[in-house]
């Protein structure tokens, strides 16, 4: 009785996180956010919501090979490529410190170069400051013939 509770709740646990995710195109879009402290890579604890999710997502899709981890910035600040790809190796190394396997991760910067919105506002700043994931393998091949690193820097290697 007591197995087929655990197991019962697992189950339920595991549904959760997997209606808080949805598929656009190769974007995994999930519906909480990963937060930073102002200006640094230091993730905030509410973040781990968010990342749970995805780490669920991997373990359902054994077959998603490769998922790349894209970090963005608004326009403000000179460094904002480098804080992007140091966001984007922190995201990373959380995964792997959660139980990602860290060869199933690429973290990868943009800056301020794919903005969402035109940063005229602190609201549309916001918006442009994001983490986003894509799958970028499935089973060890490349997704639609594309890089892994879909045309950003690489923040690094997950692994070290």
């Amino acid at each position: 009785m007591k197995w087929s509770l655990i197991a019962l709740l697992t189950f339920f646990a595991t549904a959760a996180y997997a209606q808080e995710y949805k598929l656009e195109g190769n974007e995994v879009k999930i519906a909480k956010e990963i937060l930073f402290e102002a200006g640094s890579e230091k993730l905030k604890p509410e973040s781990e919501a968010a990342l749970e999710i995805v780490k669920q997502y991997l373990a359902q899709k054994s077959y998603i090979s490769l998922l790349r981890v894209e970090c963005h910035t608004d326009i403000s600040g000179e460094a904002s490529q480098l804080l992007s790809e140091k966001r984007a190796l922190a995201v990373c190394k959380k995964l792997v410190e959660m139980g990602v396997d860290c060869k199933r991760l690429i973290a990868v910067g943009f800056g301020n170069s794919k903005p969402v919105a035109d940063n005229s506002s602190p609201e549309a700043k916001a918006q442009n400051r994001r983490v986003s994931f894509f799958n970028a393998a499935l089973r060890d091949r490349l997704i639609g013939g594309m890089p892994a690193d879909g045309g950003g820097k690489v923040a690094g290697n997950a692994c070290n």
